[in-house]
């Protein structure tokens, strides 16, 4: 079965092929990862301003379940070519996420997994933002699609940061935000 890592020595990939590499991952998804991950994310909330805790669990755990449920029955109808550098880059910066946060205590191998097909899905597949629409941040700001594109309130401050899918993700950032 070819990986995800595959694609680092790819010349060139149609989304149809990154989509049939993603699906066949997903499909190793099962329900007690998506269970663990939730888990994860709820633990890891405690980090997150009380002030919109359960809003953040909600947004994040339904965007979870949903998207890598998505994934899976996605059908592939795309053959247009992808730039396949910016996904290979895109990969070696969750390659390097993951085995950094392999190191943590607390690292959910479960979490990781459905969060690096997500990233790779919403971004080159759908082309849309990592985080969805209307995806709370602190301070009461929010993604948003104004029409012709998708703005994030933390995109410039994120963006550089080797934690973070912000460098890949499509969205700009919301000039109200700066």
């Amino acid at each position: 079965m070819k990986r995800i890592e595959d694609v680092l020595s790819y010349r060139e990939i149609s989304r149809d092929e990154l989509l049939t590499l993603l699906r066949s991952e997903a499909q190793l998804i099962t329900l007690q990862d998506i269970m663990q991950a939730s888990l994860f994310l709820i633990k890891d909330a405690c980090y997150v301003q009380g002030s919109y805790r359960k809003e953040y669990i909600k947004a994040y755990t339904l965007a979870f379940i949903t998207r890598i449920r998505e994934v899976k029955e996605h059908q592939p109808v795309d053959k247009d070519y992808l730039n396949v550098h910016e996904i290979q880059d895109a990969i070696k910066l969750l390659l390097e996420q993951g085995k950094h946060a392999s190191d943590v205590d607390g690292f959910d191998p479960a979490f990781f997994k459905i969060y690096k097909i997500i990233s790779l899905y919403t971004t080159f597949v759908l082309e849309e933002p990592v985080h969805p629409v209307g995806t709370p941040f602190p301070g009461g700001f929010r993604v948003k699609y104004n029409g012709d594109n998708y703005l994030c309130p933390v995109k410039e401050r994120q963006k550089n940061n080797p934690s973070a899918v912000c460098g890949f993700c499509i969205s700009g950032q919301d000039p109200d935000t700066i």
